[in-house]
Parts: structure tokens; C-alpha cells; sequence
């Protein structure tokens, strides 16, 4: 079972932190079954940059990058070298702690 500790650069959210998370399951869908926000527009397929997230902390724990998602961080606001995508931020089998931060989601249009 992971923790998970989230961070937020939107004003006026506190950091979270999520235990006893299952394996086998991406960063995307633990803040989405907890209630936080992380945009998604194209369902979770890797094929946009909205759930882009930054890893501070416990890479290895998550799945490998792969060459489709690093093209579209290359697209997402503010990359950074610790830049994710959550849907493809998949908890391998174990267990661990992982540190996350969520970039600003009133960014996206719509909100």
C-alpha cells in the first residue's frame, strides 16, 4: 500500500495526504476516487497534457515514461524535469510513499 502527499500551487488548498493506496492504479485515478481536481480532457489515454503533475518525490514507485508521454509534457504549461502525467502514472506492485504537486487547475479554460 502507498501514501500518497499531495501539494497544491492553487491558492488556498491545503496539502493532502492519501494512505493505504492499492497498486496498480494511476496518480489521475487516486486523485479522482479522493475528490481532487486534475483535469483529464482526453479521458486518460495519453493523448493531451491536462493532468499534468509534478513528481517531487518517489519516481520509482511509478510506471516508466514512455516516449508518447514525454511528447505531451513537452506540450504541458510549465513543464519541469519531474513533469508527469497523472493517467500515465501508474503505482507499480509494493509499496512506498510518493510525493506529488498539482499545477494551478483554474488555468485550463472552463474555469
Amino acid at each position: 500500500m502507498y501514501t500518497i502527499n499531495i501539494k497544491f500551487e492553487q491558492k488556498g488548498l491545503e496539502p493532502v495526504t492519501l494512505s493505504g493506496i492499492a497498486p496498480d492504479q494511476s496518480l489521475l485515478e487516486v486523485c479522482l476516487d479522493h475528490n481532487i481536481e486534475l483535469h483529464h480532457n482526453c479521458g486518460a489515454v495519453c493523448a493531451c497534457s491536462t493532468c499534468h503533475l509534478y513528481v517531487d518525490a518517489g519516481m520509482d514507485y511509478l510506471e516508466e515514461l514512455s516516449d508518447k508521454e514525454e511528447d505531451f509534457i513537452d506540450r504541458a504549461i510549465n513543464p519541469r524535469i519531474n513533469s508527469r502525467l497523472g493517467c500515465q502514472c501508474v503505482l507499480q506492485a509494493g509499496s512506498g510513499e510518493v510525493s506529488i504537486t498539482l499545477p494551478d487547475q483554474t488555468q485550463f479554460l472552463g474555469e
